[in-house]
């Protein structure tokens, strides 16, 4: 029997339909902030809809509907509402002491979602940096039970004395985080160096959280990468071997899923995982054929890409879950593209073989004659690219190879 601390939370969704081109309706995006709170362990036992021509400054919604959700609380025996908008400070202290009952929005779920899912130092550090972003500015709200105190001497001018020691120091905290977190990128960054010093070339799996790239990821390398029907089910990055037909091989990373309304600050706190997608060679965009949103999904996904800067990196759309079930019409894709079923294994091949010849069209061509005595030149040809033709002459090896760039170059000076 679970006690009172462990009583699950009911929450109400709450959608607003304001009239404005969204990529998303409020119905889809409800449904999805319905999929959020279960994996955050959150019980939904109501939704709500409110068509609005404006948003209420104090509420984001109207004081009818407030009653409604009030109301519909007791009926349901709900203990939270979950906004599918972001809530100003002001607006979630308002509504909770209108609905009597705790109030969060969508950014604040998506936190709380990253704090259960992180496990890397890394990545504990990205998470407690959001979230303190998010709660400096709503601080106030933790001591609003001073103001029902009458006032006067010994309750205003301790409570804002407090007020003040609280956001101190979170302000310490947050710039202690930040040293931390630039600590970790230098360390990405060398780990980055060292792997162009083996140089394999990048090749990212990007997408909708949820969209199958951790399946696609296991079943290319045999990565045993947390695989779950949930959101966020992976939120640090994983870096394995991927062997190409042909004998070639490219490292392939997996990353954080992307989502609608992402919450404000998630680049910036992110922006060390997020590196490994703008540093890549090549991003392998994975897309949940099987969802009625997925060309939605797929805008959401350019647009971060977009504020990422890797608008203009090489990428093949890649159409999973071509198993299952649907009488949908898959997406229209744009450039190299294939549909696969990461789960089965279907369409695999065909993938590889475009991940090899994308990478191979940013390989350059080299000829060159190597000393016998300089083997290691010619196993790193061998190890980096393609070996097209090599034969033995007067003590030099004379080689035709594709290879990146920065190892053409390298092998030339070597050979000076």
């Amino acid at each position: 029997m679970l006690t009172v601390a462990e009583k699950r939370e009911r929450a109400i969704l709450v959608a607003v339909e304001h009239g404005r081109e969204a990529l998303l309706t409020a119905e889809a995006s409800l449904a999805e902030l319905a999929r959020l709170s279960e994996t955050a362990g959150v019980e939904v036992a109501a939704k709500v809809v409110q068509a609005v021509k404006r948003f209420h400054p104090g509420t984001l919604i109207g004081a009818g509907k407030i009653a409604t959700i009030r109301e519909l609380a007791r009926t349901v025996e709900a203990n939270l509402v979950i906004f599918d908008d972001e809530l100003s400070p002001a607006q979630q202290r308002n509504l909770e002491e209108q609905c009597a009952v705790k109030v969060i929005d969508r950014t604040q779920l998506i936190l709380d979602i990253f704090a259960q899912r992180a496990r890397s130092q890394a990545g504990k550090l990205q998470v407690e940096l959001a979230q303190l972003q998010y709660l400096l500015p709503r601080l106030t709200r933790q001591w609003g039970h001073l103001s029902r105190l009458g006032g006067g001497v010994g309750t205003r001018g301790p409570g804002e004395t407090q007020l003040e020691v609280d956001r101190r120091r979170v302000r310490e905290r947050l710039a202690m985080l930040r040293k931390r977190l630039a600590q970790v990128e230098r360390t990405r960054e060398l780990h980055r160096d060292n792997r162009a010093q083996v140089p394999y070339p990048t090749v990212a799996l990007v997408g909708y959280t949820n969209s199958g790239k951790s399946t696609l990821m296991n079943r290319l390398t045999r990565a045993e990468v947390l695989v779950e029907n949930r959101l966020f089910a992976t939120l640090d990055p994983t870096t394995r071997l991927l062997r190409l037909p042909g004998g070639g091989e490219a490292l392939l990373v997996d990353t954080v899923g992307f989502i609608h309304k992402l919450p404000h600050g998630f680049v910036d706190a992110f922006k060390s995982t997020l590196e490994e997608v703008r540093s890549a060679n090549l991003l392998v965009h994975v897309v949940d054929a099987s969802d009625a949103q997925a060309p939605e999904q797929m805008t959401v996904v350019e647009q971060v890409l977009g504020e990422l800067g890797a608008a203009e990196t090489p990428r093949i759309t890649v159409l999973n879950k071509i198993d299952l079930p649907t009488t949908l019409p898959r997406p229209a894709v744009v450039g190299p593209g294939c549909a696969v079923s990461a789960r089965t294994g279907e369409g695999l091949p065909q993938l590889l073989r475009q991940i090899g010849t994308l990478l191979a069209a940013q390989q350059e061509r080299l000829r060159v004659r190597i000393p016998v005595a300089r083997s290691d030149l010619l196993a790193e040809l061998h190890r980096a690219g393609r070996v097209t033709e090599q034969s033995l002459d007067d003590g030099e090896f004379i080689v035709t190879a594709y290879v990146p760039p920065k190892i053409a170059g390298r092998v030339r000076r070597a050979l000076q």
